[in-house]
């Protein structure tokens, strides 16, 4: 019975920014609680290894599908390709992101785009295009965006990023009360600060990473697997009352004062 409330066999999820780090570890998880998986990111060769090692560990079906979701215009269009490939998508894991660290006085309106548009435009996007499929199939599904700390309090030279999460927060609490009767739940994750290839520049930063394990009660860097728990709660029977809620995983960051 315990099992049974973390089961997702016979469920299919759509997880962005698959092809490493923290989207891929989501995405593995998910497997192994008999999830198929349909993985977008930008690099082909990366989700093709991400696919060929999942399928070899969990026996599901993992289909790939290549797409910078900074182009905004063609997300409605991706994920017709994904229903066309798959069927259907019970569990949409909004985890694809980007940022540009730099002073705000000096930052371009190009990079305050691109970072607003694929950390926040494509996540309302795909959010719209899945629950108008929730709405056809007439049945209820579940959404996990990934926010960050950057959704608690901000830090210096991260202004797109920043009000890109913070967006991403309000655009998870808006959704879980219009979308609550369609048997919709959205929810977020904000991970801490987690060591992955995209932070090797900041953990190699040694006053930098000083400063991290400071203010991280657990005194570590987070792991991409560390929020797998928090996704397999909010994507499975066991998170059917939770929505509009956020969860960090951060090693106790914001309990600290």
């Amino acid at each position: 019975m315990q099992n049974a409330l973390f089961d997702l066999t016979g469920r299919t999820a759509l997880v962005t920014g698959a092809g490493r780090g923290i989207g891929l570890a989501i995405a593995r998880g998910l497997a192994r609680q008999g999830a198929d998986l349909a993985l977008v990111a930008r690099t082909r060769s990366q989700l093709e290894t991400a696919r060929d090692e999942i399928e070899a560990e969990t026996g599901r079906k993992v289909q790939v599908f290549p797409f910078d979701l900074a182009d905004v215009e063609g997300v409605p269009s991706l994920f017709e390709e994904v229903l066309g490939v798959v069927g259907n998508v019970d569990i949409l894991v909004n985890c694809a992101g980007t940022t540009v660290r730099e002073p705000t006085e000096e930052a371009s309106l190009e990079s305050y785009r691109r970072v607003m548009d694929v950390n926040l435009t494509e996540v309302l996007l795909l959010c719209q295009a899945f629950c108008r499929h929730r709405q056809q199939v007439g049945k209820p599904g579940r959404i996990i965006n990934i926010g960050s700390l950057a959704c608690h309090a901000a830090r210096p030279t991260i202004t797109a990023y920043a009000c890109s999460k913070m967006g991403v927060l309000g655009l998870t609490r808006t959704l879980a009360v219009e979308w609550a009767k369609y048997g919709i739940t959205v929810n977020a994750i904000g991970p801490g600060y987690i060591a992955t290839d995209l932070t090797a520049p900041l953990q190699a930063d040694a006053e930098f990473s000083r400063w991290v394990l400071s203010k991280t009660p657990l005194n570590r860097w987070g792991r991409p697997e560390d929020l797998v728990g928090a996704a397999i709660l909010l994507a499975s029977q066991a998170g059917q009352f939770i929505t509009g809620q956020i969860f960090y995983v951060d090693g106790g960051w914001t309990a600290l004062v």
